[in-house]
């Protein structure tokens, strides 16, 4: 298995990237987010990979983040959600905002993506919402105070527990995200909140 690959940027185009990596270039098909992120022809990058395996092909498919690596394994393991249909719609929204999307049931977002159907992004939601972590209880966040203990009093707001929840769709336990939510600003949007804890998460890991 292919984890991720690191080299020079060779190619990028709309849906695919080429890393060099030792002499060998390794064409990625990806978003458009991830084209955007890698920067310039020549420079070095890092891209996080899937390997998608059926009868009559191989593909690489590589992503900026893990987070939206993350969300391309859960779009994939939906039924009827292939490869194209996932990178479509990460195409057109950011791994916090599709983390939220499926949170809050808003199956509706799903179809501004193109090739995306009503039935479909209903399966999308449903499908991974019952992935969530056995943390979540009949749809809500079994919310741990002690978990917020950094959070002012009466603080831990709807905004929070929703953005739990969709960080929780991206597989972070709320042991992970609930200590970084108690200290976020609380006037803060949903989506800020989990803008704001993927981009702490993110810092620690590169320490």
């Amino acid at each position: 298995m292919i984890y991720s690959l690191r080299g020079k940027l060779a190619l990028k185009e709309l849906g695919m990237v080429v890393v060099e990596c030792g002499g060998v270039g390794y064409a990625c098909k990806t978003s458009y987010s991830t084209v955007s992120q890698l920067g310039e022809i020549g420079g070095e990058v890092t891209v996080y990979t899937h390997l998608y395996v059926r009868e009559d092909a191989v593909e690489l498919f590589g992503f900026a983040t893990l987070q939206e690596l993350s969300c391309f394994r859960l779009l994939i393991s939906v039924s009827g959600v292939g490869p194209k249909a996932a990178t479509s719609i990460l195409s057109d929204m950011t791994p916090e905002k599709f983390a939220f999307t499926v949170a809050s049931g808003d199956s509706k977002t799903f179809t501004k993506t193109k090739g995306i159907g009503a039935k479909t992004a209903q399966r999308i939601v449903l499908e991974l919402k019952d992935k969530m972590s056995a943390e979540s209880i009949g749809g809500s966040v079994a919310v741990d105070a002690a978990s917020f203990a950094a959070a002012p009093s009466g603080a831990v707001t709807s905004a929070v527990t929703e953005a739990l929840e969709a960080l929780m769709v991206l597989g972070y336990t709320q042991g992970e995200a609930a200590p970084i939510l108690g200290k976020l600003d609380q006037t803060l949007s949903t989506q800020d909140m989990i803008k704001e804890t993927l981009r702490i998460m993110n810092a620690k890991n590169t320490r």
